[in-house]
């Protein structure tokens, strides 16, 4: 048995794919569904063959979505937590729950799907402006 994707649903494809490029992934197929009114866009880690993000889009959402379809989150590991959550920052992005202590951070897509960011080997030591930064929002 291998994990293959976990999918969620999108209201705005071009700005959740413009989220996950951010954060690294890449997008590696799209398919469009006229009969279902639907698209799909899976997005990976360049060079991982291994599970995917799948993005739903289903083109007659009306109002959007309930919060109701948030499963938890997605966990990426990093090389650099502190270095991913400073291009995340300049993008524009909310750090939820910055990297205290040098080993997570959480930060949302633009559909409030949590994001969970784990450095890579040991923990980073302490560092400003991450060590005395609050919380923002929910994550």
């Amino acid at each position: 048995m291998k994990f293959l994707h976990s999918m969620i649903r999108v209201s705005d494809p071009a700005a959740t794919v413009a989220f996950f490029q951010q954060l690294g992934l890449e997008e590696r197929r799209r398919m469009d569904n006229e009969g279902g009114r639907f698209t799909l866009i899976f997005l990976g880690v360049p060079g991982d063959s291994g599970g995917e993000v799948e993005l739903t889009h289903n083109w007659d959402e009306g109002d959007g979505y309930s919060d109701g379809r948030n499963f938890g989150h997605l966990a990426y590991e990093v090389d650099d937590v502190y270095a991913t959550c400073r291009r995340l920052m300049d993008a524009g992005v909310t750090i939820n729950r910055p990297p205290r202590d040098g080993r997570m951070a959480f930060v949302r897509s633009p559909d409030a799907i949590s994001i969970e960011l784990l450095q890579k080997g040991p923990a980073l030591a302490p560092a400003e402006p991450w060590a005395s930064m609050p919380n923002s929002g929910e994550w």
